[in-house]
């Protein structure tokens, strides 16, 4: 049953009805799979043994209607992460609007799609056929990005749209009334922050912002709020703090809380935040899942129903995702798993040698002990993502000397790609806010960001070694 939740949408959703998705963690789940915390509302995946298993795929449409990928003599395998990102949505027995023989998923560019005559028309407007109507209400190759995701992530429907901030902010809009309450935490991405205690306030919606780590914090802001959503990433940016997926879940349910997990920084390679007890997760797509810094994309995945209403305002502002970017997104998604385990390696690499470097004060990683969240994320995940924030023994200036010192790694914005980048949040982000607003939020002027590419660790560290012999 969809929420009420106090928005008037003057367009009916199209009819999405989505399969739930039979593919499971197997060896490159989280290292201490969670069990479902009770009362949840969304798909939880279950931790199964590594083994490859067949099950009889559900006949399902997808799209407004579209025919299920699968016909009825097809069994769709159990499969690892791995494998999802090269199959998820594109495996055998699909059909693809009529041309069954390309390997790759087609680009479907176009804006409007034609019907024979009314009483097809009728037909589909009554779930009866299969198509597509109008290019912001979907896209055949979209769509099968859209499939991929939720396999990966174990989710029963799935919603691209422009970037990862549209997703955010029309999630935002979507679920949260007019006088509603958030929780969210202190550490996190700019201009998230900047909508939820700027834009939001303008509808009277008020929110709790605590400490990843403060679970009092939440049970006082339950316990004295109309809770509608709680909000967080995990791992967050730029201190890549872990909060414990499944207790908020557990404390959310009890007062029918949305909890959503912004994953970006942790991929579904590392950690399916659903199968932890979220309700939504959320992607940058342009990040670590396209992987190649060339398209902007985002993502909301998690309940049919949730991501129902998400839809529905989502087709209402209009925030479409182009179908080439779509196939880009696509085709990056093909060395996910490949690129991930790479640059989860090389960063804990990184994170050791920076930790011992007598030039540098703090790293923060949560794979390494020293990180307060260290604990939370040998639970969660089954590796620890591609990005290093760490702290130079000196000033801004001091910092920037280093920075400007690294041949390798581009000074730019962003994360996920193959090339590896470095900034210094205090010039790249919040060089707007001034030295007393940037003490306030917590970003130092010796804070560095690095997120890792694919190059050789050996040479990444090579040069930051020689950076840091310089200041």
């Amino acid at each position: 049953m969809l929420r009420s939740n106090g928005v008037s949408l003057p367009i009916r959703a199209p009819r999405y009805n989505t399969q739930r998705v039979t593919a499971v963690y197997a060896e490159n789940g989280p290292k201490s799979p969670q069990q479902p915390t009770p009362g949840s509302r969304t798909l939880r995946a279950a931790a199964v043994a590594p083994q490859v298993e067949q099950v009889a795929a559900p006949q399902t449409t997808n799209g407004r209607g579209v025919p299920s990928h699968h016909d009825n003599n097809y069994v769709e395998p159990v499969l690892r992460p791995s494998t999802l990102t090269v199959h998820g949505g594109e495996n055998k027995g699909r059909l693809r609007q009529g041309l069954l023989d390309s390997l790759t998923t087609p680009i479907v560019q176009t804006s409007t799609y034609t019907f024979k005559n009314t009483a097809e028309l009728i037909a589909y407007q009554e779930g009866r056929h299969g198509s597509f109507e109008y290019g912001r209400y979907g896209n055949p190759t979209a769509r099968v990005v859209e499939e991929k995701i939720m396999a990966l992530e174990g989710a029963e429907d799935c919603l691209l749209s422009s970037s990862g901030m549209c997703s955010a902010t029309t999630m935002l809009l979507a679920l949260v009334p007019q006088g509603g309450h958030i929780v969210t935490t202190t550490d996190c991405y700019r201009r998230t922050r900047q909508f939820i205690q700027t834009v939001l306030p303008k509808m009277g919606i008020s929110c709790t912002v605590i400490d990843p780590a403060d679970i009092k914090g939440l049970q006082r802001a339950l316990e004295q709020n109309k809770v509608s959503l709680f909000f967080s990433e995990s791992p967050t940016n730029p201190y890549l703090r872990c909060v414990d997926i499944p207790k908020i879940a557990e404390l959310c349910a009890a007062t029918d809380t949305i909890v959503c997990i912004d994953s970006t920084f942790a991929t579904p390679i590392n950690s399916r935040a659903l199968s932890l007890g979220a309700d939504l997760v959320i992607h940058s797509a342009t990040k670590y899942l396209a992987g190649h810094n060339d398209v902007l994309a985002g993502a909301i995945c998690g309940s049919a129903d949730l991501v129902e209403q998400v839809r529905s305002m989502h087709n209402v502002l209009g925030g479409v995702i182009d179908a080439h970017a779509a196939y880009l997104l696509l085709r990056g998604m093909k060395t996910l798993g490949l690129r991930v385990e790479h640059q989860n390696r090389c960063a804990m690499e990184i994170a050791q040698r920076l930790e011992a470097h007598p030039k540098i004060s703090r790293v923060h990683y949560p794979g390494l002990p020293s990180h307060p969240d260290h604990d939370i994320a040998v639970k969660q995940m089954s590796g620890f993502g591609g990005v290093i924030s760490f702290e130079v023994k000196g000033d801004l200036w001091k910092t920037a000397a280093f920075i400007d010192a690294c041949q390798l790694p581009y000074i730019a914005p962003s994360l996920g790609g193959v090339e590896s980048l470095i900034e210094q949040p205090t010039v790249i982000s919040y060089w707007d806010q001034g030295p007393e607003k940037r003490a306030e939020i917590g970003i130092k002027d010796n804070l560095v960001r690095f997120s890792c590419g694919v190059e050789d660790p050996e040479d990444i560290w090579a040069d930051m070694a020689q950076a840091l012999d310089q200041i």
